[in-house]
Order: C-alpha cells, then structure tokens, then sequence
C-alpha cells in the first residue's frame, strides 16, 4: 500500500483503497443503537403497519393506544397518567371522573373529545382524521344516588375496515336506539370491575347485546374481579391470555368463535 503525500493532504492509491473496502467489508455490522440504549423498553408507536392492520395496546385502567395504518394515533379514556411517551393525535374521554379524563391534555392532541358535554348538553362527535373516523353514543351514569343523564359516551373508532367501541363508564343495559346507533362491532373494550360500572351480570347481558368477535376487558382493578369474569363469559367465549400488552389486530385476524383476548396490566 502507497500513500502519497502533497499539498497537505493525503491521497490514497486506487490500489490501496480497494483493499480498505474489503476491510471495511469483512467488519461485523454494528447495531444501530448498540448497548443500553437498544435494551430500553419497547416503543409503543410500531414502525408499520399493512393497510388492513391496526395496533392495539393496553396503557392500564381504561386507556389504550389506537393506531393506525396511517400512522393515526389516539388513545382512550386519556386522564395524563396512563399515556405512551409520545403525543398522541387524538384523545377520548368517555367520562368526567378522575382516572378518565383531564381538564389539562398536552398541548400537541390535536383533537380532544370529551363523552359529555361539560354544559350540560349532549355530547356529539362526529370526526374523520385521515384514515381514521371516530363517533359517539352518549349513555346516562350513576351519579350520587341519581342519574347523570348523558354523562358517558361509548367512542366508536372505525379504521382499516374494523369498527372497535370503547364502552367507557358503562351502567346500564343498551336501549335499542342505543344498539341502532352502535351497529355491527368487531373488537369491544369493556369494563369488568363488576362495581363502578355495572354489576358484571349486567354486562354480561351488554356483551349479549352487542355479540362481538373480539372482547378486550378492562376496567378491572386486579386479577381476581378479571377471573371472576372469565369464569362468567367462558360459556360462550373463548379466552386467550397474551403476554404482551400489544397486539396487532385486522379483519383476517378475528377470531371465528368469539374470544376475549386478556392484555396485560389493569
């Protein structure tokens, strides 16, 4: 190898460049965030995902991340705490209780849709966001031994050919002006804690309501209020616990006997 000097600088040969590549060739190829960096927990936002498909992810409580093929992302029921790191685009609040919703979102959502109208009106939402359309149907709640009329909406996200409801802070059983409204679902997050919502007998009859492919509980406050709702619903579901909080859920997915999919963390 020959390395000529002039000029102050130094050139190599074409000789001894060729030999460099080969060099450089034959190295291992090094991670692209090598060490504790790359061990860090996993990103909640996937890098793709196929225009049939959506990410799903328990946050915990009520929350979930949604997203999109598009790159859409909204979760539910956001209260500040039980969030992804990144922003998300959009937000649902179904109701006005504490581990629900904030009256301080971050700055960066782009839509915020609260389940009830804080002035005492309805509630109505009716957006589309690129490939993403989300609306809602307001339900009545409890509300110190009366009635909190459309206090709580069920958000209804439809994307990627899948319509998925949020039943929210659910207390009673469906009208059928309720179930018009609703229509066919596919994937339906529904509270279990058998106490604040309704008492898990009644929604159980919800579930019959509303026959979806795919339950997700939530709502739920530790493993046994969730077991006691296994045992009630495994007459008629099939149970599938997953190790990760994640899932990737499309149309050729569903199940063809309805399931309940239990996801990590309450």
């Amino acid at each position: 190898m020959r390395i000529a000097h002039g000029g102050g600088r130094l050139a190599l040969g074409t000789a001894a460049i060729a030999v460099l590549v080969q060099l450089l060739a034959a190295l291992p190829a090094l991670a692209s965030c090598p060490g504790p960096v790359a061990s860090r927990a996993p990103q909640l936002w996937r890098a793709a995902l196929a225009p049939t498909e959506i990410g799903l992810t328990f946050l915990g409580h009520a929350s979930f991340l949604i997203e999109s093929p598009a790159g859409v992302t909204i979760v539910t029921d956001y209260n500040g705490f039980n969030r992804p790191r990144r922003t998300p685009d959009i937000v649902t609040m179904n109701n006005a209780h504490s581990t629900h919703y904030t009256d301080t979102p971050e700055p960066g959502i782009q839509h915020v849709l609260r389940g009830w109208d804080p002035a005492g009106g309805v509630a109505v939402h009716n957006l589309t966001y690129q490939d993403v359309h989300i609306r809602n149907v307001p339900t009545n709640v409890r509300d110190f031994g009366g009635t909190r009329y459309n206090g709580n909406s069920i958000f209804i996200f439809e994307l990627a050919d899948l319509c998925i409801a949020h039943l929210g802070h659910l207390h009673h059983v469906l009208t059928p002006e309720h179930l018009a409204d609703i229509g066919q679902l596919d994937v339906v997050m529904v509270p279990v804690d058998g106490t604040w919502t309704m008492d898990q007998g009644g929604m159980l009859e919800v579930i019959a309501q509303l026959h979806p492919p795919l339950l997700i509980p939530m709502h739920y406050f530790g493993t046994h209020t969730l077991e006691l709702f296994l045992a009630k619903v495994r007459a008629t579901y099939a149970v599938r616990l997953s190790d990760s909080a994640s899932v990737t859920l499309s149309r050729a997915t569903l199940p063809t006997r309805p399931e309940v999919l239990v996801l990590p963390g309450y």
